[in-house]
């Protein structure tokens, strides 16, 4: 999930006396560095109060982005990623590429001179596309379209398979791009499992399992519009509605009929970091995680995500061990390559649990 990044969080460091596992056969296990130059070598520690978006920034931009159009990806992917504090001056900035859509998103109102600056930019050098400029930093993120739309839905691919996405709607389009080696994973591992899928949102997981061959997946997300807009999803891929299941619940109000719904040989754990009257990680992620020896089959495994700058990934690991002493740490996915961090354990954590 994409989530405002906080400056001056350095890496967690490893427990005392922590082994850390090797990763599995295709995937890269990921533990905390002793310095941030170890994190990321074109990342620098800077100081982001004396930032601005001044004109040797915009430069920066036009360069990255000149080179990841100079051929455009054939699927959808961050362009640009500003969140992970690598190049100063962009820090609240990202772009993202549509498939013919430049999503620009801006999370800090810049100076007027600098937004004027960089409007400009978007509309003289990649005119060719359709430009949105979000304004995630008000109320209702506004969308301003600068070049052609607005378009309001826009079904876009990853992975061969197909999402619809809304733009200029919502905070959120649909589908955290971050995740993308998440949903790899998942659809490599689900062929003839049952899986649970919690705060399923538009059930991008829900896609990959079915897609991978899991025999069914049960979605649990409070947000009744988010779990149709899963449907839609899957009708996309052609998949059997028949192996899906939709949960419009509170999670905490119904464990029964999650529980009923098991056992899981797959359970997914992807909340928001913090939504107001439902969710706070600090205290509702250790429920979740307690109650994980009665969800899971007796060789079950576990996706734990997390997206909070403010915890790395010993926040999940030590509230596993202490809820749920018996499954193990296998590895920590590897976030997308377009997605540098100066701190690994600020950006997204997405780590496997197993029984036994």
């Amino acid at each position: 999930m994409e989530l405002h990044r906080s400056a001056g969080q350095g890496p967690a460091a490893p427990a005392r006396g922590r082994r850390w596992p090797p990763a599995k056969p295709g995937h890269r296990a990921i533990h905390p560095a002793p310095s941030h130059r170890q994190l990321c070598l074109k990342c620098r520690p800077l100081n982001e109060r004396r930032l601005t978006m001044n004109p040797d920034a915009l430069a920066t931009l036009h360069a990255h982005l000149l080179t990841a159009l100079a051929t455009p990806p054939a699927e959808t992917r961050r362009l640009f990623h500003g969140r992970g504090r690598c190049w100063p001056g962009l820090e609240q900035l990202t772009v993202d590429w549509l498939q013919g859509v430049l999503l620009v998103a801006l999370f800090k109102a810049p100076e007027a001179a600098q937004l004027q600056a960089l409007k400009q930019l978007l509309q003289t050098r990649f005119g060719t596309y359709t430009v949105a400029l979000q304004h995630r930093y008000l109320p209702q993120s506004t969308t301003e379209w600068l070049v052609g739309g607005p378009v309001d839905e826009l079904t876009i691919t990853e992975g061969g398979l197909r999402y619809l996405i809304d733009l200029g709607k919502k905070q959120n389009s649909g589908l955290f791009l971050d995740m993308r080696y998440g949903r790899n994973w998942v659809r490599e591992q689900a062929k003839g499992q049952r899986v649970l899928n919690l705060f399923a949102y538009t059930c991008g997981f829900s896609v990959a399992a079915i897609e991978g061959g899991a025999d069914h997946v049960v979605n649990l997300d409070m947000a009744r519009g988010a779990l149709s807009r899963g449907r839609d999803n899957h009708r996309l891929n052609g998949h059997d509605l028949s192996k899906v299941s939709f949960l419009g619940h509170d999670l905490f109000k119904s464990w029964a009929k999650v529980t009923h719904g098991g056992p899981y040989d797959l359970v997914i754990i992807d909340p928001p970091s913090f939504q107001k009257g439902s969710f706070l990680l600090t205290k509702d992620y250790q429920r979740v995680l307690r109650r994980l020896p009665d969800l899971l089959t007796p060789q079950g495994t576990v996706l734990a995500c997390m997206n909070d700058p403010a915890f790395g990934e010993d926040f999940l690991i030590d509230g596993v061990t202490r809820e749920a002493p018996g499954l193990r740490f296998v590895e920590r996915l590897q976030n997308p390559p377009e997605f540098p961090d100066i701190d690994a354990q600020s950006g997204l954590k997405a780590l496997v649990f197993r029984q036994g």
